[in-house]
């Protein structure tokens, strides 16, 4: 049966961030998944798992200032100590909330800077992989959509594959988000079903709109269908924009939960 890990950084945004675990146990998940964790002591996250009875899946490395537009500090010149210093932090939290892999965002570069950028990022991993590895933690690179986040340094599984090759490590995974290469390369299961031994991690979204499966153009029924046969062993990250509230809309996964819809 597929494991689905609520991502609380999108879902259940109408609760207090650590009112969203008992919300999301409540709802039937078995586990979450978020940006990040460390706008809160590792103590005060970890009593909220335990409470709630979940299991964290997974989370990102510190990203930079995301309210000011950074969207991860991996690929980013002159940053390579803030950077090493958010891996020794995600160390910290993943060992305080049992959590076995953390995702690295590449983070923007500039028209004409990618290559340049591209050389940090591969430096970067190398020391992540390596110092993750040491803590018994998996490291994930994610692709992500231009349109949704324009600029960013890695787009598509291919991009992902070479970085990943340069680093040359067997501590670094791919995390695999159907909308996001929905967006960019289309093409999802065969795609999937070529790389899977490399997979880590997926996450679900509809597209247009980023809403829950079903509301959109990709086929759920279909994928969630031949993850669960092909015996995809991961989490199911659920990491999706709610068009009328979290409970309210999870109509399409109740049968995947052993519930009746």
């Amino acid at each position: 049966m597929l494991r689905f890990s609520a991502n609380l950084s999108m879902l259940y945004a109408e609760h207090p961030f650590l009112d969203r675990f008992a919300a999301a146990a409540a709802d039937g998940f078995r586990a979450v998944e978020y940006l990040g964790p460390y706008d809160h002591p590792p103590e005060e996250v970890a009593q909220a798992l335990d409470r709630a009875g979940l299991e964290q899946a997974l989370f990102n490395l510190p990203s930079g200032d995301w309210a000011g537009g950074e969207r991860g500090l991996g690929g980013l010149p002159g940053r390579e100590g803030e950077f090493r210093a958010g891996v020794e932090n995600a160390i910290r939290y993943a060992q305080a909330l049992g959590c076995g892999q953390v995702n690295c965002l590449a983070g923007i570069a500039p028209a004409g800077a990618e290559t340049a950028h591209e050389a940090v990022l591969v430096e970067n991993l190398k020391f992540a992989a390596d110092r993750l590895g040491e803590a018994g933690l998996r490291l994930l690179l994610e692709p992500i959509n231009t349109r949704d986040i324009p600029g960013f340094l890695v787009t598509g599984t291919d991009q992902a594959l070479r970085i990943m090759d340069a680093v040359g490590s067997g501590n670094l995974w791919l995390q695999y988000d159907f909308y996001h290469m929905q967006i960019m390369q289309g093409d999802l299961w065969s795609t999937f079903e070529r790389l899977r031994d490399r997979i880590a991690h997926v996450q679900v979204a509809d597209n247009p709109g980023r809403n829950e499966p079903g509301t959109g153009e990709i086929n759920y029924e279909f994928l969630l269908g031949r993850l669960d046969a092909s015996g995809y062993a991961g989490f199911v990250g659920c990491e999706y924009r709610p068009r009328a509230g979290t409970s309210e809309g999870l109509g399409w996964i109740r049968s995947w939960m052993g519930e009746t819809r």
